[in-house]
């Protein structure tokens, strides 16, 4: 059965366009409430922030440290 509801994997390119777009505007080192609070201020879908709400309460050093925990694989634009 098709859905429109249906829930995106990491790997869809739209979630990736959000996290990489959230990830080039968060300042690192940063914290999960940081890169959380940097999701909301740039507008990403509610899907996206529970991503980053769902990471573990830790200091980041890059965007690479997130995205590997994230699980994204490299997803467009991520790189710095």
């Amino acid at each position: 059965m098709t859905d429109t509801h249906v829930k995106k994997d990491l790997n869809d390119e739209p979630i990736d366009d959000e996290i990489a777009e959230v990830l080039r505007e968060v300042k690192f080192p940063a914290n999960k409430d940081g890169i959380v609070d940097a999701a909301r201020a740039t507008g990403a879908s509610n899907d996206v922030i529970a991503l980053f709400d769902g990471l573990p309460e830790q200091d980041y050093d890059s965007a690479d440290a997130v995205e590997q925990l994230l699980g994204s694989g490299g997803g467009s634009g991520l790189s710095a």
